[in-house]
């Protein structure tokens, strides 16, 4: 049986905060405003997975009402779900993700969030896609106010 879901993140971008992505701490001037660490990439990861399986989303199991989870790893949650996921008897068959940012450039660190998310996930960097895009100076990704980022999973049972 197989199952899929779509994800969907967005965070504001602030002076102050650290830029992670897919785990990698990526230099900038501004970064993203959340609870946890607001890694944007890594929650519509985390809520594609969530969705196929009907589990509910990330703002359920972790809320931002909870204080346990202020300034959270979003890698540490991720190993989460994935437990939770593997405990229903499901797997990942392969998960793509968008970024959508105007800056910084991510092509150099892609790969290294590639694998980051392949090892929290138990999977082979060969199931994980990420990529980035722009939107060409248009709307508030494009007006440097935010990130945003999409994912689709596929989910299989073990």
């Amino acid at each position: 049986m197989f199952r899929i879901g779509h994800g969907y993140d967005v965070h504001k971008l602030v002076e102050g905060r650290k830029l992670i992505l897919g785990g990698v701490e990526i230099p900038h001037v501004t970064g993203l405003l959340g609870h946890s660490d607001a890694d944007v990439l890594v929650h519509a990861i985390m809520d594609a997975m969530l969705g196929a399986l009907a589990m509910g989303d990330i703002g359920h199991l972790f809320p931002d009402t909870d204080n346990s989870f202020k300034g959270a790893d979003s890698m540490k949650l991720m190993a989460e779900v994935c437990r939770r996921i593997r405990a229903e008897g499901w797997e990942i068959g392969n998960i793509d993700a968008t970024v959508i940012a105007q800056a910084p450039k991510l092509a150099p660190h892609i790969m290294t969030m590639r694998e980051n998310i392949a090892k929290v996930c138990g999977c082979d960097v060969s199931q994980i896609s990420v990529k980035a895009t722009t939107e060409e100076h248009l709307g508030f990704t494009g007006e440097k106010l935010g990130m945003s980022a999409h994912a689709v999973a596929l989910m299989y049972r073990a």
